[in-house]
């Protein structure tokens, strides 16, 4: 699981209509408060480079389903395979005596 924190980049699918699509492409967001219950608030940007805001946005984490009604956030598949590697490098080594 990634902790979000203040200032990291997220992606943003927005609140949709029932009988609509996810969006094809989210909106690049960013954290700017994080609730203990999982929920962060975010400033992003649209599909015009306008600004906008959500509060108490879930934040998805790897392996959770996604919303079919939108209005969530996930962590950039770079930031996944990072998190990944880092767990990886920062587990303890086995000896062959274990």
């Amino acid at each position: 699981m990634i902790q979000p924190t203040i200032g990291r980049i997220v992606w943003f699918q927005p609140a949709k209509k029932e009988d609509e699509p996810l969006r094809d492409q989210p909106f690049a967001a960013q954290v700017a408060y994080v609730h203990d219950d999982g929920t962060i608030n975010i400033g992003y940007l649209n599909e015009n480079g306008e600004n906008g805001s959500a509060i108490r946005v879930p934040l998805l984490q790897e392996g959770d389903d996604t919303l079919a009604g939108g209005y969530f956030t996930i962590w950039m598949p770079y930031q996944v395979q990072a998190a990944a590697k880092d767990a990886v490098a920062t587990s303890p080594k086995k000896t062959k005596a274990e």
